[in-house]
């Protein structure tokens, strides 16, 4: 069941909508929001308008500066039954170089716990938004939840994130957590990520603990680790006419030897090789084996069954609990939100924040999102493109938006996870260059697609076939197959360095 605060200061027309949580800051947030008193946070909150309209935000308003303020609620939400959808709105207004925009939601404190005392060690629920520097770029996601065996709480963070977007827009960001597990996160109310609470592909540490081999276990007496996956097919029997002496090719016997072919400089010449004629009416050629099957006795090699693991600790860090027991979870129990914080470090100002929303409807924050949102975006977005056209860019600038859209959908990919540092570094810096050419957009989509090729076909050769040119031509496989393009192109310099040789013997294939 959800359990909402409902802020005198909020302008909502309450009547037609469901029980929730809207701050609009229309209103001064003094007064409301308590700023943290603690040392480190110098940086200085401002009620102000957001660049261009007359909507009121929550503004950062000092360069390289800690921030920290929080809004306590009047009564906890509970997460745990039912939809929670958690949205809020955030305007990098001079970009995002390195700094967070992100939001926690804090669970109940401690009884001796002020307002004013808020900083990075207050225990959050949830930590939802954006957060970029250097290699970082991400839309974060994290639960911290309590461990039901140690009582330990372990923040599991979402994998494969979405990437924050590189404009100065207004953008809202959406997470709808469901009662199936699912958890879905949503920018401008487009999908960017699905998963799954209790899916180890989806957060890391998983929330359910992995197990370990049994140390008890003991490999059986009949586990014979060296026997073949495939052996002879014994009851196999060679098919009748089948050619044992003929080989599978013969000379070309209309081929004959160039003109210009020179014994003493191209080599012995040898005629072509053609499909054997006889071949192709027989059953087969060659010498004849058993076909293989599959063993009956294979079991490959033995490992231990996987068991509750006594000793899992998750990620390591100072003065943990060591987890005593593995343990199954129908559910995450995350605790409830008593309070609403923002607590960043950032080296931007005019990062604002407005429309923070808690509801357990989605169609609710789908109607914020049409009529908060969306009014504002379409108004910085006309205004942009006025801008890009004035400063005669304007048929690029449109369809550079839309190839980058692209390529920030591709490096959010989960596979190109590991080049995702590189290949967000490579479209910001193209992103900055406003005159940017329709061939270096080409160029950094070759980039892409070179990736792709490179981790779906390895960069490997194919494999070489050689046959013997001796009567009983048999065909074996090359020493060097599999070589990689490196090995190749040292080959061709070695080559390249070499002294002349003799030719090889020229043949037609």
């Amino acid at each position: 069941m959800f359990f909402f605060s409902f802020p005198a200061e909020s302008t909502v027309n309450r009547s037609s909508s469901p029980s929730i949580f809207y701050e609009s800051f229309d209103d001064d947030f003094e007064g409301r929001w308590i700023v943290s008193e603690k040392e480190d946070y110098k940086g200085v909150w401002k009620h102000a308008k957001s660049d261009g309209h007359e909507d009121h935000g929550l503004l950062v308003s000092e360069k390289a500066r800690k921030y920290a303020i929080v809004k306590e609620l009047d009564e906890a939400v509970s997460l745990k039954d039912g939809t929670a959808v958690l949205q809020f709105e955030t305007r990098l207004q001079n970009g995002l170089e390195c700094g967070g925009a992100y939001l926690k939601y804090l669970r109940p404190q401690d009884a001796t716990w002020k307002s004013k005392e808020f900083d990075n060690e207050s225990p959050y629920s949830i930590m939802f938004g954006p957060d970029k520097c250097g290699s970082t770029n991400k839309v974060h996601f994290i639960v911290k939840h309590k461990n039901p065996k140690s009582g330990e709480y372990i923040e599991h963070h979402l994998k494969y994130p979405p990437s924050v977007p590189s404009d100065k827009l207004s953008h809202v960001y959406t997470a709808i957590l469901k009662p199936d597990n699912e958890v879905r996160i949503l920018i401008d109310g487009e999908e960017k990520k699905k998963a799954n609470f209790l899916s180890s592909e989806d957060f890391e540490p998983p929330f359910i603990p992995a197990k370990i081999p049994d140390p008890n276990a003991v490999k059986p007496d009949d586990w014979d680790e060296d026997a073949p996956m495939e052996i002879e097919d014994e009851e196999a029997v060679k098919p009748e006419g089948w050619l044992d002496d003929e080989p599978e090719e013969i000379d070309d016997p209309e081929a004959s030897k160039p003109e210009d072919w020179d014994d003493e400089e191209d080599g012995e010449w040898e005629a072509p090789k053609i499909d054997n004629p006889k071949c192709e009416i027989a059953p087969g050629c060659g010498e004849w084996k058993k076909p293989l099957k599959r063993n009956p006795a294979y079991k490959g090699k033995w490992h231990a069954p996987l068991i509750d693991n006594p000793n899992y600790k998750g990620i390591w860090k100072p003065q943990q609990i060591p987890n005593p027991d593995y343990f199954e979870l129908d559910h995450p129990d995350i605790e409830p939100v008593a309070a609403i914080g923002i607590e960043i470090w950032t080296m931007q100002d005019g990062i604002l924040f407005d429309n923070i929303l808690i509801t357990s409807d989605e169609k609710t924050a789908e109607s914020y999102r049409e009529t908060t949102w969306k009014p504002k975006f379409e108004v910085e977005k006309e205004k942009q493109k006025a801008e890009d056209a004035a400063a005669g860019f304007d048929v690029l600038s449109g369809f550079q938006k839309k190839v980058f859209d692209l390529l920030y959908k591709i490096a959010d990919i989960s596979f190109l996870n590991a080049y995702k540092p590189k290949l967000l570094d490579l479209i910001e810096k193209g992103e900055k260059q406003p005159n940017l050419t329709i061939g270096i957009l080409v160029s950094i989509v070759i980039v892409f697609l070179t990736i792709i090729f490179k981790i779906i076909f390895g960069g490997k050769k194919p494999v070489k076939i050689t046959r013997q040119t001796n009567n009983s031509t048999v065909a074996e496989t090359s020493n060097d197959q599999g070589s990689s393009r490196e090995k190749e192109q040292e080959n061709e310099e070695e080559d390249t360095n070499a002294p002349p040789r003799k030719r090889s013997t020229r043949r037609e294939n």
